[in-house]
């Protein structure tokens, strides 16, 4: 109890700052066009335009070089709490030793990449919180490849603006580049001490703890470089892109 009441205090302190950043927004909108706020046209121009400004200022505040919090093993949440736009049983599952990853964008090599492929490249582990923009959240640890390597590996133009995401369950995001640049941003091979499963996004996830869990897409089946803004699922649906810290 006394961990999910500090959870929510963080949470509030989020809502309170996006609340006065927003506010903030309005202030600004004075000047601009952004149509009559008495029509939903106007309502969803201002809004976009608040997301649009939080977007901008969780850029400027973010430190690549600043870590997520970890966490000893003993802290791990059993079990896992499986989570996804459809219910579990709905989950989607590939043959891995045929999987490859798609490579596309401004890269050097757009070779696929396979599972054997990941292995072969230098793996961390972390353990560190999952935060659903519901409102709770799990400890778990996750292994695999930085994502700052594959993309080295790649040859990816690190002045890009974008690292974008598709997955074989139709869920797609994108992130930022000094995100994907974040050392604790990886590729997921494991979770818990095991290829990682199904319901967890096998074969390949991406995992940013310094996001919220619905910017580390499961399934994954491409990834792309590029300067044009990928969106994303709920993000079209009006979550905040950068959604991080």
């Amino acid at each position: 109890m006394k961990d999910h009441r500090t959870q929510a205090r963080l949470v509030e302190r989020r809502f309170a700052l996006k609340g006065a950043l927003s506010l903030g927004t309005v202030a600004l909108l004075g000047g601009c066009d952004v149509g009559d706020l008495s029509t939903h046209e106007g309502i969803d121009r201002v809004l976009w335009t608040m997301l649009r400004f939080d977007d901008r200022v969780q850029a400027w505040l973010f430190n690549r070089r600043r870590l997520a919090a970890t966490f000893p093993a003993s802290e791990i949440t059993r079990p896992a709490r499986f989570n996804a736009f459809y219910p579990e049983y709905q989950v989607q599952t590939v043959d891995p030793a045929t999987w490859r990853l798609e490579i596309g964008g401004l890269v050097a090599d757009r070779r696929p990449l396979s599972l054997a492929d990941f292995r072969g490249m230098r793996q961390e582990s972390q353990i560190t919180r999952h935060i659903c923009i519901e409102g709770w959240s799990y400890i778990g640890q996750w292994s695999g490849v930085p994502l700052a390597d594959v993309l080295k590996r790649i040859g990816a133009d690190s002045r890009a603006r974008y690292v974008g995401f598709k997955c074989f369950d139709d869920y797609w995001t994108s992130i930022d580049m000094p995100s994907a640049l974040q050392p604790q941003t990886i590729l997921t091979l494991d979770f818990d001490g095991a290829p990682l499963d199904p319901p967890f996004g096998a074969p390949l996830r991406l995992r940013v703890p310094t996001k919220l869990g619905f910017k580390s897409p499961k399934y994954l089946s491409a990834l792309t470089v590029t300067n044009q803004d990928p969106g994303g699922y709920w993000e079209k649906q009006g979550y905040n892109w950068f959604s991080g810290s």
